[in-house]
């Protein structure tokens, strides 16, 4: 299979029309405003209905065309997306940023104070004793802060500035290069039909264009995530390597952990993984020896001082935070009474498919039901992503693929035992190798294999009726 079939797409649309008039029905009290159904229309059809066009009609495109294609068609996506979200968020908050903005208003108002200092030394300083010595968070604000000294950054207190709008067209650019990422390394793994299959799934992809319109680090982080499995994959394959070839995803590793501890974590763990797992066909005896000391090396020297700290307080915490996490989720105002009884044990089964789309009115959560398509789509080539897994440990062809599947795997395994497993933004660094595993499940789709999806579906349909009923139930609502 080179393509994205009609069977699935159309049945997919379907769905979501469904569960979003069930849902209206029987919640009418607390409908979800027309704006919102929106979104999700336009996410669902829009993915569903050109992920079976665009695949057809560009199947017969030399690779140097259908890379131009995906390229140019991800970043006017995006780049208009950017546009609109800056003149809706600017309408509907007062300001460019999304409801109820925290994170986003913080690392804008933090690269402005530091974009007004001289010398990285003193940026560095104060950057640090403003996040208390915490590395992980450091990445992204400085990244903001020097973007903002080279473009001019306006008023200290000027939330309306060129910067702003700036900074998201280059989200932009990365994201649609990351689409160009996630097709070359697809193709490496499992050839052609996959890789055009997974590149026209990632540039369609709500999350991916979503997130180019917010000031998050999210877009840079899941860029320099694929961009680290994608030249680490590179190194392991390659016949010939070099210095340069191994520091480049060292480095990438090490440029992880200023985003988040556990996204650097994972990303040793996998690279670690990949060389004592693949198949010699993949990675021969000379080369594991020679890159796994240079990994053991980057472990050695990223394992010490202020990191190896922060890795550890993950860990001790790891079972504390999910619980106080889920029992303040319970507790605040306009929290649900249900979040207490959120553990591991039920997150982890359903880490693939969570989250499930917000399609009720419940208070204070625009963003999530903004978002609805978006995870609806997820809910939907979930079934393609485990699809996919479990016929490569079936037929016994993981070893080829280690380097994705301990990344894709170890992370949400992390994100389930963490307070963060139901939100979308915490899943999103595992997304890009969820899509490439959906591609591959795609193509391995037949007639034999087609009654699964529908029984998926009616899964998924009851899924939402029933989330629905919980975000309700849970605020007393009804």
């Amino acid at each position: 299979m080179n393509y994205v079939p009609k069977y699935f797409t159309n049945k997919a649309i379907a769905l979501y029309f469904i569960s979003l008039a069930v849902v209206s029905v029987l919640f009418f009290r607390k409908m979800m405003p027309l704006q919102f159904m929106l979104f999700g229309i336009v996410s669902v059809v829009g993915f569903f209905y050109f992920s079976n066009t665009l695949t057809l009609k560009w199947q017969k495109n030399s690779e140097k065309k259908y890379i131009k294609n995906i390229f140019w068609t991800a970043l006017i996506i995006r780049l208009i997306y950017v546009v609109f979200s800056y003149y809706y968020y600017q309408a509907m908050t007062g300001m460019p940023f999304e409801f109820d903005v925290a994170d986003a208003a913080h690392y804008h108002h933090i690269a402005k104070w530091l974009s007004a200092m001289n010398g990285f030394a003193n940026i560095w300083a104060n950057l640090m004793e403003h996040l208390n010595d915490a590395i992980s968070d450091a990445g992204y604000s400085l990244y903001l802060t020097y973007f903002y000294k080279i473009v001019g950054a306006s008023g200290f207190e000027n939330y309306f500035g060129y910067e702003i709008i700036l900074v998201r067209f280059v989200k932009a650019f990365l994201s649609a290069y990351m689409c160009v990422l996630i097709y070359k390394l697809a193709k490496r793994n499992f050839g052609e039909n996959v890789g055009r299959i997974a590149g026209v799934l990632s540039m369609l992809m709500p999350h991916f264009i979503f997130y180019c319109g917010l000031h998050l680090k999210e877009m840079e982080m899941v860029f320099l995530t694929v961009l680290f499995v994608e030249r680490t994959d590179h190194l392991l394959r390659s016949k010939k390597y070099n210095f340069l070839n191994i520091a480049v995803p060292i480095l990438l590793t090490g440029s992880l952990f200023a985003f988040r501890t556990v996204l650097g974590a994972t990303a040793l763990m996998a690279f670690f993984s990949a060389i004592v797992f693949s198949s010699t066909k993949i990675v021969g005896w000379g080369k594991r020896v020679l890159i796994g000391i240079w990994v053991v090396a980057a472990v050695g020297y990223f394992l010490g001082g202020r990191i190896a700290m922060e890795i550890e307080e993950v860990w001790e915490n790891r079972l504390d935070n999910q619980e106080i996490g889920m029992e303040w989720r319970a507790q605040r105002e306009g929290g649900n009474e249900f979040a207490r009884y959120a553990t591991g044990a039920i997150f982890a089964p359903m880490i693939f498919v969570i989250p499930f789309p917000t399609m009720v009115n419940t208070p204070g959560q625009e963003n999530m039901r903004m978002m609805n398509g978006s995870n609806f789509v997820k809910n939907i080539t979930a079934f393609f992503t485990m699809l996919a897994i479990f016929l490569l440990f079936y037929r016994k062809k993981w070893r080829e693929h280690t380097l994705i599947l301990a990344f894709l795997v170890g992370y949400l395994v992390v994100i389930a035992l963490s307070n963060f497993a139901h939100s979308e933004r915490f899943h999103l660094p595992s997304l890009p190798f969820a899509l490439i595993m959906a591609a591959y499940g795609i193509s391995q789709m037949d007639n034999q294999k087609k009654k699964y999806f529908n029984w998926w579906t009616m899964l998924i349909f009851v899924a939402i009726i029933g989330w629905s009923w919980i975000k309700l139930a849970g605020r007393g609502i009804v």
